[in-house]
């Protein structure tokens, strides 16, 4: 397979010209674009440039609304609510994320319920921006059934992500995203695209046999990671994003959707002041745990991949297949 080489600012010019040519107005490329900007740049594939296509078919198509103008509907106590008009979640996380910043540094914990959005993008993004106001924060969001019950073979559950992030000062968040499956579903997809195998026990086929094959898993289903745990996190995920907010269940969401690309739900983020909780040694107390972890060879604390990557990528660039890039020239 073929790669080109691309800067940070043609990844972002290219982003931006795909979603405006599909309807997007600037209040709603921007955000979307920056995201796979992001994704991009800390070398994380399936959620960069290859959901460029997805974003614009479904902005195309009117599932998602490209001059979306999410607002507050109401904010009582230490909830705050949203409704998200049918936009993609960055452009409503533009003005939830440091309204619930600012709620939880004045109530010391807080909560973000976003209904009528679509969530196609990795977590970290979100947890990040609340870290880097101080702030430890948690993200939770479903989708269309693509994974199964522990013991059954039925698609039940979405991949249902859910991220964590504490703040470093000084230094990069340790911030952990993953999903409820084995593997996130772009992996699996990226898999069948590149003509590679999944990882052993990644999914199950039509026939209900655990596969490594991406197509077979693909038109049948994704694993939970370790069984019966993964699929109780994957329940936990579906509640706090589905009924907790007043949003579907991945089953309901199935029920409204028409299968392709991102669909509309809801996402549940938390976001929490140490310092009001745990009192002023609260980051210090944190960052004794990450020393002493970080003192035995070979093990690194979670996002410290993507942090390394960071500052490459300005000067290196970043590469995708050329198909992809032919891809998305003609979309524009």
């Amino acid at each position: 397979m073929t790669d080109i080489r691309l800067t940070l600012d043609e990844v972002m010019d290219l982003a931006l010209s795909v979603l405006r040519a599909a309807g997007a107005d600037e209040e709603n490329a921007r955000p979307i674009a920056r995201c796979m900007w992001r994704a991009e740049r800390d070398g994380a594939k399936s959620h960069g440039l290859f959901r460029c296509a997805g974003y614009a078919g479904a902005i195309r198509s009117r599932k998602a609304n490209g001059r979306a103008r999410p607002a507050v509907a109401a904010t009582e106590g230490s909830v705050i609510r949203m409704e998200g008009d049918r936009g993609f979640c960055p452009v409503a996380h533009e003005s939830g994320l440091p309204a619930l910043g600012a709620l939880a540094k004045e109530q010391g914990v807080a909560a973000l319920a976003i209904r009528r959005c679509l969530h196609f993008a990795a977590l970290w993004p979100e947890v990040e921006t609340l870290t880097e106001m101080g702030l430890a924060a948690m993200a939770f969001t479903s989708s269309p059934p693509y994974v199964h019950m522990a013991g059954g073979r039925r698609k039940v559950f979405g991949t249902n992500p859910m991220a964590f992030g504490w703040p470093r000062p000084g230094q990069a968040p340790m911030i952990f995203d993953q999903a409820s499956s084995l593997t996130a579903r772009g992996e699996v997809m990226i898999a069948a695209r590149d003509g590679h195998l999944a990882p052993e026990g990644a999914g199950i086929g039509p026939d209900g046999r655990p596969t490594r094959d991406p197509e077979a898993i693909l038109a049948g289903a994704q694993s939970p990671f370790g069984g019966y745990k993964g699929a109780a996190l994957a329940l936990m995920v579906d509640l706090l994003a589905g009924p907790l907010i007043g949003e579907l269940t991945s089953l309901e969401i199935e029920a409204e959707d028409d299968g392709a690309g991102p669909a509309l739900g809801g996402q549940l983020i938390l976001a929490f002041a140490p310092e009001r909780l745990g009192g002023p040694d609260a980051a210090a107390h944190g960052e004794r745990l990450f020393r002493a972890l970080l003192e035995e060879e070979g093990v690194r604390l979670p996002g410290m991949r993507r942090a390394a990557t960071r500052p490459l990528t300005p000067e290196e660039g970043v590469t995708i297949p050329a198909s992809l890039h032919r891809e998305l020239v003609a979309l524009c």
